[in-house]
């Protein structure tokens, strides 16, 4: 018989006079649970992910252009503020591929086409293997060298007035 004609036949109990309906047991939902229902991953979660992994790398000085580092060396003064750790990371994040974009200060005397290298694997195995989105690309913009006289400057206490 048809599962069709299984389901809407009747049969009468032993005994009994009014029919019983039977219904052959039907698997519902299909397949494996883990596969049911659809995942997505907002771009910020891509962003701090790929934040991380890129400042993992030696030789990446900081994150984000001299504006976005100097507002948010102004954030991490506030009380109550945090440390952004997606700045100088944008993401755009599809069904299942995300592009990245850096941007990145590195270190006087490194090497700058070694350091982005360091840094787009990283970023790759660590997005990939998190959200399990291919990453298509990673572009890096390195928009300053951090020189060690500047280091020295930042690390004096500035006077105070009163």
């Amino acid at each position: 018989m048809s599962e069709t004609s299984e389901q809407n036949r009747t049969q009468t109990p032993v005994g009994g006079s009014e029919p019983v309906e039977t219904r052959k047991a039907t698997r519902r939902g299909g397949g494996d649970p883990g596969t049911r229902g659809r995942t997505t991953i907002a771009d910020g979660v891509v962003e701090k992910i790929a934040g991380l992994a890129a400042r993992d790398v030696l030789g990446v000085h900081a994150m984000g252009g001299g504006l976005s580092r100097t507002i948010g060396a102004m954030r991490d003064r506030v009380p109550g503020g945090s440390k952004s750790v997606a700045r100088g990371v944008k993401a755009e994040v599809g069904e299942v591929q995300t592009a990245l974009d850096l941007e990145i200060v590195v270190d006087y005397g490194v090497s700058i086409a070694d350091v982005a290298r360091d840094v787009r694997e990283n970023v790759v195995a660590a997005v990939e293997r998190m959200t399990g989105l291919e990453v298509v690309e990673v572009n890096i913009a390195v928009s300053d060298v951090k020189l060690p006289e500047e280091e020295e400057e930042e690390e004096e206490p500035e006077p105070r007035i009163q």
